[in-house]
């Protein structure tokens, strides 16, 4: 019997397959919790992180929803800055709806 953290490595492959970063569009990879929304933009090519953003530097107390878009606000203004224009959503393991979804489209 699989465990869900091996379904959820298994689905965080899957999506990665069709992903893929690079200094003109690189991978925003998201990580959420219970409690905290962090995201980073990810040069596969160099493997470097360019930028990241999380609920702590937004220095709400907002949670769900509204602390993804706040993240996703912050995390576009930073990219703004340094000249990033597009970039490509790396979902991982999650579905495409609650705080995902709101962060996405936000950014």
């Amino acid at each position: 019997m699989d465990t869900n953290q091996q379904h959820a490595r298994r689905r965080t492959i899957r999506a990665r397959r069709s992903v893929w970063g690079t200094v003109v569009r690189p991978r925003i990879a998201v990580q959420r919790t219970s409690r905290h929304f962090k995201v980073q933009l990810i040069n596969d090519d160099a493997g470097t992180t360019l930028l990241a953003a999380n609920d702590t530097e937004v220095g709400t107390k907002d949670r769900g929803i509204k602390q993804a878009q706040s993240v996703g606000t912050l995390l576009a203004t930073k990219a703004i800055k340094a000249g990033i224009k597009q970039a490509v959503l790396d979902k991982r393991s999650y579905r495409y709806h609650g705080r995902i979804k709101a962060f996405a489209e936000t950014v």
